[in-house]
């Protein structure tokens, strides 16, 4: 038989996915797989548990979407390729969303199971990885300053509760951005990278995003006014917002942002803190091995 790791972080969403771990292992039994199931609650746990990787046919991470960076990561760092197959159980699961991967536990064993596996893009961001976005300005602190606890009650509500709350002291990032083929400067009120096309519960931030066209996605709001905001938001539900000249929107392999004042600004990487600007961000093509449903177009 060939033999998967599953590794589960039992704090993630809802916390029930330990409830499902048997049904889970049954599955891939039953599709020829032998399971070594590892419980991860730090990310010391995570290395070793990344790093005594060897020759699994096949890794499967259960968590949102904190927990699937911080294995693509100590996965790189390792330079491990073993086919990474993903179950969300994660208050967010953008990346999952966007795979097609069912939000039933059982369900996505399923999909994992009978997957394909292709060459994924990943994004790199002053060294960080990222799969889904990297990003700055309005409601990116948001994910980091709501406990687990809170977010295990009230889901994605409470990202929502919170964002509202920051909205009246709203001050924009004047950035200088800047790509291979174009540079451009102003005020921003928020600005997203993105791998994939999905990203704090809008499914259609962008919806030409590929994982594996070696291109990432910049998608950028100008700063605007609270009822703007409100306005724009209901643009991006639609997936209408691309063409509105408050928004600027780039599809380039490499960018760079600059911030052109004195504060140090913090920036968010798939849910969680990424690194300080200046932002060098790459798109590293084929960079991945990823288990997705047999009947997702990439």
């Amino acid at each position: 038989m060939k033999t998967l790791r599953l590794i589960y972080n039992p704090y993630s969403g809802d916390r029930r996915f330990k409830d499902v771990l048997d049904s889970c292992a049954e599955i891939f039994f039953n599709a020829g797989y032998l399971t070594a199931i590892i419980r991860v609650t730090t990310e010391k746990a995570m290395d070793v548990a990344i790093q005594s990787l060897s020759d699994e046919h096949a890794l499967v991470v259960s968590g949102g979407d904190g927990t699937v960076n911080m294995a693509i990561n100590k996965m790189k760092n390792y330079n491990k390729n073993t086919p990474l197959g993903i179950i969300p159980a994660g208050t967010a699961n953008d990346f999952a969303t966007f795979l097609e991967i069912p939000k039933d536990p059982r369900a996505a064993a399923e999909v994992i199971a009978e997957g394909k596996i292709i060459s994924a893009d990943l994004g790199c961001a002053n060294g960080q990885y990222f799969n889904n976005v990297c990003g700055g300005g309005l409601f990116i602190n948001v994910s980091h300053s709501i406990d687990n606890l809170t977010k295990s009650i009230f889901g994605k509500l409470a990202y929502y509760v919170k964002g509202l709350g920051q909205l009246p002291n709203v001050t924009p990032l004047k950035l200088n951005i800047s790509t291979p083929s174009a540079i451009y400067e102003g005020e921003f009120s928020l600005f997203l990278v993105l791998n994939s096309g999905c990203c704090g519960g809008f499914n259609k931030i962008s919806p030409i995003a590929s994982i594996n066209d070696g291109l990432l996605d910049l998608v950028a709001f100008r700063s605007m006014s609270i009822k703007d905001i409100a306005g724009i938001l209901i643009k991006i539900l639609a997936g209408e917002h691309l063409d509105d000249p408050r928004v600027l929107f780039l599809h380039e392999s490499s960018i760079e942002i600059n911030y052109l004042g004195k504060k140090k600004i913090n920036t968010d990487v798939d849910g969680e803190p990424g690194p300080k600007m200046p932002l060098k961000i790459t798109c590293e093509k084929g960079a991945i091995n990823l288990i997705i449903p047999r009947h997702k177009n990439q």
